[in-house]
């Protein structure tokens, strides 16, 4: 593998470059990252409760069941067992909860609705003693006729997954849709007025797993004063402190959320999922109650929401896009959690960044018998750039283009909307750039070993659409600091972006300042890390922070100076007087004097939501990459071997340009997950076949691409400080159709469903044959001759 930092090809007039700084713009090595490349990072798991009870859950081994009653007195008469909980010992009704609908309870009450979903949970002096308790507890149940793909669920004779009067009010309580999103602009019959021939086809994009290192887990401590400690985690964690003092009746400052920074997330551990549970039987049982899930309850706690595309694209016979209609149907599984929302704003960029004169886009949330889905890194638009890229890569055979030039033909230049109608969005970079950056180094111009291919594909996503982070900065007397901020640190490197900044803007060393984050006694309000925003956000927040300690810094000193305030001013790291630049540190301690004390300072970034805008606003960046694959093909096993994988993506500004490569490399490597392996398969009765780490392949270093490039374009454009924009999910994106269409172009075959295991590729070569493509096999010629 080798990483390459590259530099833009073209730098933009219209911004000019950063000043020069010290860290923030540095390799620092990230925080953490060799306690977690060493496993010594600590968890949830390795924290020490020595008097916790320890917790077991009850579940039944199908994914729908009508639960009868439930027997736990062997198990609760059984020595060392604190409590068996069921749905008959929490509150009635049960409570339920949710980000989007409140539809979630707290344990399975009646029915159970997917696999693994827990009908009881056993709290016991020890594990082993938990763990024969729940052997003990007898469920009654039948199994009942589930509905376990989106053709299941949609079919007129479909049991329903919920039951209506849990959505009271909801026109769809009926049927297993629960909530649409529809987009549309332009004259469609203009359109097709226009259109030389129309691309139509199906996609399928798999469910997948988070598979983070760090299994599930949720510790509760009851407190002297009646309140909670939840150690959880968790990404948002001011959200699941909300969420279990609403449940529970107990106030916000009688809830304390700690949550020790997780060991990878990808959006998994943003909502609450069982840490109410833990919080009610801790309250039962007045005593610590502690959970940690295995590999394999972990996978049935989250994963990536699958989804059927439809897409339908017209093209002029030059290969510009006239219309595109996309129907896409996202498996969302048994409860709401942020699906929802996934597959609204996912199908808000199902066009992609192109010119599209008109669109017509129909997504549905689909509810089944299977384990929730939740945001997933990419959240939505992997799954429609899926379709949408090999759209254009059909219509490019079709009209002997080639990838890169059709994708010139369409893509949106810097300023211009990409998404029309009420609520338009324009494009925030110049992406072309990084198209052109991609297709260089993949050597686009130059042809192909034998059984070889290549394939391009762009891919955006939308930034926060809302947002508040506030942070508190500490400067104190011996000049070192601390910062306060609430941004969960999964991996993506936060606390060492706030250290950088910190540095720079107070002029101190980054061995002397400290971070703390995870503890909601402790830190200010964040509503929550997710959709690459912490740079934007809390970044911002910082940078503010400290900018206020400054200000105080000025202030005291002229006070204690006797110069006046306006013959002061201050920039990063210094203090300016009459007599020339003060390191801000010394101006401080020479303000302080003999009391000492310290400079505190606040900042905030808020960007409040839209009004009647699909999203509730438009977003604050937007997420752009383009890759290129080089692949390789075993026709005699489809096997597949990456050559050559580059990933470019608009960053705006690099604050460490060590955290983008390791952030666009990590994506990019999860993208070829869901591109090439994972998949969760399911039985006929709703359970998951291929648990745990044996069964379900994720990619290891076997399996990355044989040369690794990752570029990164710097126009300093973005809403972020110093003019950066939120990275990490970028690389993600658009990976499955880069390699679908380097496959295609190896071989001759297209293949709409992901992944491309070998097994599948084989199939499609002994169906198709291995002769070149000439034309996509789905593509439906409408024969509109009619010219524009």
């Amino acid at each position: 593998m080798t990483e390459t930092r590259e530099h833009p090809l073209v730098e933009s007039a219209a911004a000019p470059a950063p000043a020069p700084r010290r860290e923030v713009g540095a390799p620092v090595e990230r925080y953490g990252g060799a306690d977690r490349a060493c496993g010594t990072q600590r968890f949830v798991a390795d924290l020490r409760f020595p008097a916790a009870a320890q917790v077991v859950l009850v579940s039944v081994p199908v994914g729908c069941a009508e639960i009868h009653h439930i027997d736990v007195g062997e198990a609760t008469a059984m020595p060392g067992v604190l409590a068996v909980m069921t749905a008959a010992d929490l509150p009635s009704p049960m409570p339920r909860f949710g980000v989007s609908h409140q539809d979630r309870p707290v344990l399975a009450e009646g029915r159970v609705t997917y696999h693994g979903e827990p009908v009881a949970a056993v709290a016991a002096e020890t594990l082993e003693v938990a763990q024969a308790a729940a052997r003990a507890v007898r469920v009654d149940y039948t199994e009942r006729r589930g509905v376990y793909s989106i053709e299941d669920a949609l079919a007129d004779s479909a049991p329903l997954v919920q039951e209506p009067a849990i959505r009271p009010d909801d026109p769809l309580a009926g049927t297993n849709v629960l909530e649409h999103a529809r987009f549309a602009w332009g004259d469609n019959d203009e359109a097709e007025a226009c259109t030389g021939f129309v691309v139509e086809n199906v996609y399928t994009f798999p469910m997948v797993t988070h598979f983070p290192i760090e299994p599930g887990g949720t510790v509760v401590v009851p407190t002297d004063q009646g309140g909670l400690d939840v150690y959880s985690p968790v990404q948002h964690p001011y959200l699941l402190q909300r969420t279990i003092a609403s449940l529970v009746g107990l106030p916000l400052t009688r809830v304390r959320v700690l949550a020790p920074d997780p060991g990878g997330a990808f959006g998994g551990k943003q909502t609450p999922k069982l840490e109410p549970l833990l919080a009610f039987l801790a309250l039962l049982t007045g005593r610590t109650c502690r959970l940690v899930l295995s590999l394999e309850q972990t996978f049935q706690t989250m994963r990536r929401a699958g989804c059927r595309i439809t897409a339908r694209t017209g093209f002029t016979d030059e290969g510009e896009i006239t219309f595109h209609h996309v129907g896409a149907d996202f498996q969302i599984g048994a409860y709401a959690d942020v699906a929802p929302r996934v597959m609204s704003k996912g199908s808000f960029v199902s066009a992609g960044p192109y010119r599209i004169p008109a669109l017509r886009v129909n997504g549905r949330a689909v509810l089944t018998n299977t384990t929730p889905s939740t945001a997933f890194r990419g959240f939505g638009s992997p799954q429609v750039t899926w379709a949408t890229e090999n759209q254009l890569d059909a219509a490019a055979r079709r009209l002997g283009l080639d990838g890169l030039e059709i994708r010139r033909r369409n893509l949106v230049a810097r300023g211009e909307e990409f998404i029309r109608g009420d609520s338009p969005a324009a494009a925030d970079g110049d992406w072309a750039q990084s198209l052109e950056k991609a297709a260089q180094l993949i050597g686009w111009d130059r042809p192909p070993a034998p059984n070889r291919g290549r394939g391009i594909a762009v891919g955006i996503k939308p930034g926060a659409t809302s947002g508040l982070s506030q942070s508190l900065v500490r400067l104190l007397s011996d000049g070192s600091a601390i910062v306060y901020a609430g941004t969960s640190d999964m991996g993506q490197g936060a606390r060492t972006l706030w250290q950088q900044i910190l540095s720079d803007e107070l002029g101190i060393p980054l061995d002397r300042v400290t971070v703390v984050s995870g503890d909601t006694n402790a830190v200010p309000f964040d509503l929550q890390t997710s959709a690459s925003r912490s740079t934007v956000f809390m970044g911002s927040a910082v940078v503010e922070a400290c900018r206020d300690v400054r200000g105080k810094v000025l202030e005291l000193f002229a006070e204690a100076t006797g110069v006046t305030e306006g013959e002061l001013g201050h920039a990063p790291g210094v203090l300016i007087t009459p007599d020339g630049d003060l390191p801000l540190v010394r101006a401080a301690r020479q303000a302080l004097g003999s009391l000492h004390g310290e400079f505190i300072g606040q900042g905030t970034r808020r960007l409040r939501g839209e009004r009647g805008h699909p999203l509730g606003g438009d977003a604050a960046f937007y997420e752009f990459n383009a890759t290129a694959i080089e692949v390789e093909v075993d026709v005699e096993t489809g096997e597949l071997l990456l050559t050559k994988h580059v990933t470019v993506s608009d960053v705006g500004t690099e604050l460490n340009p060590l955290q983008v490569v390791s952030q666009d490399e990590g994506a990019a490597i999860m993208g070829l997950g869901h591109s090439q392996m994972e998949q969760l398969l399911l039985d006929d009765h709703g359970r998951i076949r291929n648990l745990g780490a044996l069964d379900y392949r994720i990619p290891t270093f076997n399996d990355v691409p044989v040369e690794f490039v990752s570029a990164a374009i710097e126009n300093h454009d973005g809403p972020g400080p110093y003019g950066s924009k939120g990275i990490s999910e970028g690389a993600l994106l658009c990976t499955a159709g880069a390699l679908g269409a380097a496959v295609a172009h190896a071989t001759g075959v297209v293949i709409p469903d992901l992944p491309l295991t070998p097994e599948r590729v084989w199939t499609a070569l002994q169906t198709r044959g291995t002769k070149p493509l000439t034309g996509n096999a789905r593509t439906a010629n409408e024969g509109n001759a009619e010219q524009c």
